[in-house]
């Protein structure tokens, strides 16, 4: 139901994603968002961080067992309060805010498994000391909490061009040992699905290569080993892609505007691309999950805590991209 709510985990408390959100809340976009938004975070933080930046912003604190009983709008911070041991409005990042984190993302996935809200929204958290090497990101944290799925695709959306990678936060000497055929056409095939669900066409999508030039010295290169064989199943699925084309040139104007998404092999090969385009007006989208998980693309920037001058654009955009999905 479009009336439920949009469910946020504040993520890192010394990220700059408060600044953002307080910003955001005096945008008109937040205030007549049809669904409810309801911010999982420490109170304490939220209060001392609000004055710190100069904000008066008033807060409706809820339970997450009563969720269904409260008649929600989005004039006050609807606030779910989960305690956080600190001292300081703005610090450093370390592993202490790890018990915290996990237990606001436990709390929204719950709602989300109980098929209380619309969509998830998370900020950024620091994947030295949250994740610590045991996922390779979010995308892969939350798929493992949620049921444990393993079909999962990370997809950084603007309207005009999305990107999706592979692989995602691994080192670049790892990566042609991860991609396979079959990866690559299960990411293909995520994409697709979404875009014809969610946005209501079929996509037009690019795939890279992994070498430079999509060239090898080797006899047998990824290309025609793994990313081509891929790219002719999901041909024969009647999925309208191309490639594999050298990502050197693929995003010159002439290319790169006839399709809407570029598949590539590794993380920065395209989105890398893609913020040089687009600056921070895109969203990260995790394909795959039984909901909406939305995160916006910006991570901690803990050196620009508390200076108030952080882009609320991603998050604008997120609910933005929120108000206009099937």
């Amino acid at each position: 139901m479009r009336n439920k709510p949009i469910i946020i985990v504040s993520g890192e408390p010394y990220s700059v994603f408060l600044e953002i959100f307080f910003k955001t809340f005096k945008k008109k976009i937040y205030q007549k968002c049809k669904n409810p938004l309801i911010l999982i975070g420490s109170q304490k933080i939220i209060m001392m961080q609000m004055k710190k930046l100069g904000f008066s912003l008033k807060i409706n604190l809820i339970k997450p067992d009563l969720l269904q009983k409260y008649k929600l709008d989005n004039k006050k911070i609807n606030l779910i309060d989960v305690n956080l041991n600190f001292k300081k409005p703005f610090g450093k990042i370390t592993s202490k805010s790890s018990k915290y984190i996990n237990e606001c993302f436990n709390i929204g996935i719950n709602i989300m498994k109980k098929k209380l809200g619309y969509a998830l929204i998370n900020g950024p958290i620091s994947k030295k000391y949250f994740l610590k090497g045991r996922f390779e990101g979010i995308t892969e944290y939350l798929a493992y909490k949620t049921y444990k799925q393993k079909n999962v695709a990370m997809l950084i959306y603007n309207k005009l061009l999305s990107v999706c990678p592979v692989t995602t936060h691994i080192p670049l000497k790892n990566v042609h040992k991860k991609i396979s055929s079959k990866l690559i056409l299960d990411k293909i095939i995520l994409i697709n699905e979404f875009y014809k669900k969610k946005i209501g066409k079929n996509p037009k999508i690019a795939v890279t290569g992994l070498n430079p030039h999509c060239e090898s010295n080797l006899i047998d290169s990824e290309e025609k080993k793994i990313i081509y064989p891929a790219i002719k199943m999901a041909l024969k699925r009647k999925i309208n892609l191309k490639g594999p084309f050298p990502a050197d040139t693929l995003f010159m104007k002439n290319n790169i505007n006839k399709f809407n998404v570029v598949v590539g092999m590794y993380h920065d090969q395209v989105i890398t691309a893609l913020k040089t385009i687009h600056n921070f007006n895109a969203i990260n989208i995790t394909l795959g999950l039984p909901f909406i998980r939305i995160s916006p693309d910006h991570g901690t920037n803990n050196q620009m805590l508390g200076k108030n001058k952080s882009d609320p654009t991603s998050l604008i955009e997120a609910i933005n991209f929120l108000k206009k999905t099937k």
